[in-house]
């Protein structure tokens, strides 16, 4: 599918990291997140219960960051894509989490991962 929905910039402010120091504070984790949604849907109707709640999804993503406290943003990215799309029945999905200030010279560092759930596996609409 061709269709998809955005969320680009989501900032969330959890533990994350594996020094000490950083499981004593808080810092700052962006997210981007493209998932397939078959947007003819909601297109035609103009009823936003055919949509992709993207705030609901904006939510998640930070209820989940912020319980996971996350070493690694591996395990971060990894988390984070199983439970949207169990929950939000994305069947495939590209996230990327930054870590900004983390190496001095960089903007950011992160990691960008796809995920395709099974053929039917996952259901939207």
């Amino acid at each position: 599918m061709a269709d998809s929905v955005l969320i680009e910039s989501l900032v969330v402010e959890t533990v994350v990291g594996v020094y000490d120091w950083e499981r004593e504070v808080t810092q700052v984790l962006v997210v981007d997140l493209e998932m397939a949604w078959d947007n003819r849907i909601p297109g035609k109707s103009d009823d936003v219960a055919d949509a992709l709640d993207y705030a609901a999804v904006s939510e998640r993503v930070e209820q989940c960051l912020k319980a996971l406290e996350p070493k690694l943003l591996e395990h971060g990215a990894e988390v984070l894509a199983e439970v949207l799309q169990r929950e939000f029945g994305v069947s495939w999905l590209r996230l990327t989490l930054r870590k900004p200030g983390a190496v001095p010279a960089a903007r950011s560092v992160g990691v960008c991962i796809e995920r395709s759930a099974r053929e039917g596996e996952l259901d939207n609409g």
